[in-house]
């Protein structure tokens, strides 16, 4: 049965309005409200971090944020930049400038509509949380090393990127440490920490840029204090939306269109992965809360959406953030238009308010964005999975070392390697292969049709159950089985009753085992094959080389066939 468009591609915001009332508009229209004031001090933070400006942040937060609602698979997710995309947008950036970025993320985005409408929503939730957490931790630790210039006002103009330079260069400069803007940065944490016990209603980091905005305003005109730094010193001023131009897309005199693609595949890889991954958990965690289920295949196809488009505004990547997404699911935003209002609220701040952007402190945001990472260090799920397997804590550490040393493309690449093989071998060990020579106890055998005191397995016969997977991980350990055993019985019935599924190793593994006992004129007999097996088997044409009448359903039918061949034998001599 063909699955139709709508299955894979079915905006909420559609259903949703069908019987829309105005009691609902009003409680979205106040969370809209309320989202847009959380996302303003975020959204500039997380432009300057990313090494772009505070317009690019706005930019990005106001169209990918209408988008991700307008087209996106869940009701209540809140589209925009998050901290998880600095460290990536940053060193695109630093590789490769920012048509790169422009270019990387269109990719990303076409990339995440494929993903979409090819299913591959709900695969993507089989990403191991060892792995998450691992990756997770590294850009929060990432996030919180890139302040240390704003938060003690070191005035580096020429930060390393990798991580451990950084901090040499750090380390190198604190006899510069202008304790102004440490004073604002200390102020602006203690600030933002302390609010939510005052008022949980008001973003702590908004009021944190406020009052240290002003607090730095008056300092510059009325106590000449000059030496802290604010966004208007650094960055052009926002002062609206601009036009959508078309990605610059100059070419070397060597290079090609699609070796600039093949060369920014990587990044674009890793974006759409990570915008996949952050914004379907984000939707896991909304549904948990409001008992909604989202559908993952039109979410991805969202933000796929909003990542094409937001580019050519000279935005940056966005994905669902779970922090907004949360504050509007706590406000009462029940519907996409809470996400829309959101975007037309930071809208109006771009377009009445850009010019006041200017004077908000640098050490401040610095304060904001140290905050936000430890929010996503999840230091506790560190502790957590410290009390978990090696195996799983191994995953973790290694991701989490990867995308702190090197970047976030090999930590993914490597911490998935690691954790399929760990899956492999676990999985590996769990599989039992055991050995009969005389009898069958039947009381824990569920394909025994006639219950008896003991299955008498016949003198000739050798049984040999595979418990677990026939894949390409135990086919040798089975092969190692075989030959362990010293007299080669006469017939040999393979019991496969617990053997959920095989794959083409397996497969292979079995021909050649029966290919190898046919030359020794041992029979092959199969026993307990599922229908899934047994159909795999029957394509691969396994019936021709063993016999169909010898691919049997429960042990009794294959014990009696081996009987038979045993006693034919014996006839003939």
């Amino acid at each position: 049965m063909k699955a139709s468009l709508s299955d894979v591609f079915a905006p909420r915001l559609f259903s949703c309005l069908k019987d829309y009332s105005r009691e609902r508009f009003m409680t979205d229209l106040m969370a809209g409200i309320i989202v847009g004031i959380v996302a303003i001090p975020l959204a500039i933070a997380f432009g300057i971090a990313s090494g772009v400006g505070p317009t690019e942040g706005l930019l990005t937060a106001i169209i990918a944020g209408f988008l991700v609602s307008f087209f996106g698979g869940t009701k209540v997710q809140i589209g925009g930049p998050t901290g998880a995309f600095i460290v990536i947008v940053y060193g695109i950036i630093q590789q490769y400038g920012l048509g790169g970025l422009t270019i990387a993320t269109i990719m990303a985005g076409v990339l995440l509509i494929f993903m979409g409408f090819f299913h591959l929503g709900s695969v993507i939730k089989f990403v191991p949380y060892p792995v998450i957490v691992g990756f997770t931790g590294g850009i929060a630790l990432t996030i919180f090393s890139t302040q240390m210039n704003d938060l003690f006002g070191l005035g580096i103009t020429d930060v390393p990127a990798d991580f451990i330079h950084k901090w040499i260069c750090y380390f190198k400069n604190f006899s510069h440490v202008n304790f102004w803007a440490l004073g604002v940065g200390l102020l602006s944490l203690l600030i933002i920490v302390l609010t939510p016990k005052i008022s949980k209603k008001v973003p702590g980091s908004l009021v944190a840029i406020v009052v240290m905005t002003v607090a730095v305003y008056l300092l510059r005109e009325f106590c000449g204090v000059t030496s802290i730094q604010t966004i208007g010193d650094l960055y052009e001023l926002p002062s609206g939306i601009p036009m959508p131009h078309v990605p610059d897309m100059t070419l070397a005199a060597d290079e090609t269109y699609l070796s600039v693609i093949r060369r920014l595949f990587p990044a674009a890889f890793t974006i759409a992965m990570l915008g996949a991954i952050e914004s379907l958990l984000s939707a896991m965690v909304a549904d948990g809360v409001t008992g909604d289920k989202h559908n993952s295949n039109t979410e991805l196809i969202g933000q796929g959406i909003a990542n094409v488009v937001v580019p050519f505004f000279g935005g940056i990547p966005a994905t669902g953030a779970i922090a907004r997404t949360m504050t509007n699911i706590n406000n009462g935003g029940r519907t996409p238009v809470a996400g829309i209002v959101h975007a037309f609220v930071l809208l109006l701040v771009l377009l009445a308010l850009g010019r006041l952007v200017g004077y908000i402190p640098m050490p401040c945001l610095a304060g904001v964005l140290i905050v936000v990472s430890y929010n996503m260090s999840g230091w506790r799920a560190f502790v957590s999975l410290s009390k978990s397997p090696k195996s799983d804590f191994s995953v973790l550490i290694v991701t989490f070392i990867l995308t702190v040393v090197f970047d976030l493309t090999v930590a993914i690449e490597i911490g998935l390697l690691l954790a399929v093989v760990l899956f492999i071998r676990r999985v590996n060990e769990s599989s039992i292969i055991r050995v009969f020579r005389d009898e069958i106890d039947p009381g824990d055998n569920l394909d025994v049709t006639v219950h008896e005191e003991k299955l008498i397995i016949p003198e000739g016969v050798g049984v040999y159950e595979i418990d677990g997977p026939y894949f390409f991980g135990i086919a040798n350990k089975f092969d190692e089985i075989m030959s362990e055993v010293a007299d080669a019985p006469k017939v040999r019935v393979i019991r496969m009753r617990k053997v959920p599924f095989m794959d083409s190793t397996g497969l292979h593994n079995l021909e050649n085992l029966c290919m190898q006992s046919q030359r020794a004129n041992i029979k092959v007999v199969l026993s307990g094959v599922n229908k899934h097996v047994r159909s795999m088997l029957l394509k691969a044409k396994f019936d021709q080389l063993v016999g169909e009448e010898n691919i049997c359903s429960n042990i009794n039918e294959a014990l009696a066939k081996a009987g038979e061949y045993v006693g034919a034998e014996s006839t003939q001599k």
